[in-house]
């Protein structure tokens, strides 16, 4: 057996499993199908008697005059509304296919884990969700539609060549196995191609959404022509594959034809001998021919159905590839309730698997309920890693995290992570309302009073109110209607409303004007109030206060303790507190003034 042959097969086999939902709009299409592929015959058969009994001279004709004309409006307005039926109930069942294959793709994709991500680009992402899934309903609706109806319809013509004159049908039958071999043979080059316009058109949807997303960095830096020439690489690049598919696409008609007109000058030429020995009656040979020239056109289609199929099977593969990716792992069995906020690192380890310098080296670190501890370090130093493995973005390689006591990975992912709230630098909004992007996820359903109490406490009530329609205002596109203290607050919000015991807070002050910074820090300190609450700091002088301090570098804790304590050790801490505060005092921060030793707000 091929194994590409039988590859393809077990793919449109799943393919047609989602079909099974909808078996009864399945059936009547191809009942219509069916039904309009069996009155091909019907037009042939009546040239026969047409000929031989109503142009013959001295012929009575073997059915009134009117008779013949109302069986050929019949026939085709027969087939007509077959086929709209079939066209229709198809269309449909293939629509709700790709509704169903779109849903299936895109409730795995919210359930990838982090690392999926970091090794895809959103693009092609994208273009599997949008453009791969259409291909696959092309597989769905053209290719099922020819397959059946033009089967149907090529079987009826032969069973009718047959009956006329059997042998110059099995010479018409000589053609099949070379058009078979042709398509097999080109079907390798066009499923390989599809393939690679596939990846082609995820690399241009990556380029264009890197465009828009950057659209004010391409600006500033001029950046327009060398995005021109990467789009346009890009796009040439998609073009290629698709002409490549062009040429096996193209070769099959002239081939099917060819060869199919060499068989009709053969046939035609015994037909006309016959004729003059006077073994043919002119009907039988006319709807010989008829029936000959009706075959060309469902033979052409089924040809020419190698083509779309070879992309759908292409699309399939994308999208079942996607479909059965595994999800993040989720073994946990312990269901944790509102827990009590203790954290505990115990001789943690984490590498990348594009790095072979680890990013945590038996890091052991607790935090207790209601504490708040900083992480700070140099870039690389491992803080965000650290950050990353609590809520299980990541495992550790080595080492154990616990919550309440308990191996986070013996907690279900659920429950872990509805103990945890996080803020980050990189807000996240979504293009919805206000309401919506603090009530968000499971908190969906909170009361318009709860909401409005969070935003109190995140100090966001006020420009709220300011907007036009409230808590139902549009933020736009990551809130690109709002200013970034404005975004920062309404994340502090969203983590307020949800009320998590431990919070994580990723340089949640940074890039803010002195009045947004002190909003944002007011807030936030009603936010950490009674958490535990691990904080990464860039600006020092933003942890002054914290309960304790934690300096990582090249992913091992260097030192630990309060603020005070570390500048008086004169170690790390303190090279770094210095080497930053000379900083800040020659080159501040634009719109912030200067600031003073101990003023930090944490």
């Amino acid at each position: 057996m091929n194994p590409a042959t039988d590859d393809g097969r077990r793919l449109y086999l799943r393919l047609l499993s989602y079909v099974r939902p909808h078996a009864r709009a399945f059936a009547i299409a191809v009942i219509g199908m069916v039904m309009a592929a069996a009155t091909e015959p019907l037009f042939p058969a009546l040239i026969k008697p047409l000929l031989d009994g109503g142009f013959a001279a001295g012929a009575a004709p073997a059915l009134p005059p009117a008779v013949f004309a109302a069986a050929i409006v019949g026939i085709f307005v027969l087939r007509g509304l077959l086929t709209f039926v079939s066209s229709y109930f198809l269309a449909w069942v293939a629509n709700r296919v790709v509704l169903d294959l779109r849903a299936a793709m895109f409730a795995r994709l919210v359930r990838f884990p982090a690392k999926f991500f970091d090794d895809h680009s959103s693009g092609v992402l994208l273009s599997k969700v949008a453009y791969d899934v259409g291909g696959v309903m092309a597989a769905a609706t053209t290719v099922l539609t020819i397959a059946i109806k033009d089967t149907i319809a090529v079987a009826g013509l032969l069973a009718w060549l047959l009956y006329i004159n059997w042998k110059l049908t099995l010479i018409a039958l000589a053609v099949g196995p070379p058009i078979a071999w042709a398509v097999r043979l080109l079907s390798r080059r066009l499923r390989s191609m599809a393939r690679g316009a596939q990846h082609a058109m995820g690399e241009l949807a990556h380029v264009l959404e890197e465009s828009i997303e950057c659209h004010r960095v391409v600006k500033v830096f001029g950046g327009q022509d060398y995005e021109s020439g990467r789009f346009a690489r890009a796009n040439q690049l998609l073009r290629g594959f698709n002409m490549r598919q062009t040429v096996p696409a193209a070769l099959t008609t002239p081939i099917t034809y060819t060869l199919a007109a060499a068989a009709l000058s053969v046939i035609v030429y015994i037909a006309l001998q016959e004729s003059l020995a006077n073994r043919a009656t002119v009907g039988e040979f006319a709807s010989f021919i008829t029936a000959m020239l009706m075959l060309l056109a469902p033979l052409k289609r089924l040809t020419e159905l190698n083509a779309p199929l070879q992309r759908g099977l292409a699309a399939a593969e994308s999208v079942f590839e996607m479909i059965d990716t595994p999800v993040e792992e989720d073994r946990g069995t312990i269901v944790l309730p509102r827990a009590r906020g203790e954290v505990v690192y115990e001789n943690v380890a984490f590498t990348y698997s594009t790095r072979t310098e680890p990013a945590l080296a038996g890091v052991s670190l607790q935090v207790r309920p209601g504490e708040t501890v900083a992480l700070v370090g140099g870039s690389g130093g491992g803080k965000t890693t650290l950050v990353n493995l609590l809520p299980r973005f990541y495992a550790p390689g080595a080492g154990r995290i616990l919550l309440d006591g308990h191996d986070i990975q013996t907690l279900t992912l659920e429950s872990l992570r509805a103990n945890i709230a996080l803020v980050s630098q990189d807000i996240v909004l979504f293009n919805d309302s206000i309401y919506a992007n603090i009530a968000y996820g499971r908190m969906g359903g909170a009361a318009a009073r709860e909401v409005i109490a969070a935003a109190e406490a995140a100090h966001a009530i006020g420009f709220i109110r300011e907007t036009p329609e409230g808590l139902n205002t549009l933020i736009g596109e990551n809130g690109l209607r709002l200013s970034g203290g404005q975004r920062q607050r309404l994340a502090i919000a969203r983590a307020l409303l949800k009320n998590a015991p431990v919070l994580i807070l990723d340089e949640a002050t940074s890039s803010l004007d002195t009045e947004s910074e002190r909003q944002v820090q007011a807030a936030l300190e009603t936010l950490m109030r009674g958490r535990a609450t691990i904080v990464i700091a860039h600006r020092l002088s933003t942890v002054e206060r914290a309960d304790r301090i934690v300096v990582l570098e090249r992913g091992r804790i260097m030192e630990s303790g309060r603020h005070a304590e570390l500048l008086a050790r004169g170690g790390v801490y303190a090279r770094l507190y210095h080497l930053q505060f000379t900083a800040e005092a020659v080159s501040p921060v634009p719109g912030a003034g200067p600031r003073r030793a101990g003023g930090g707000a944490l």
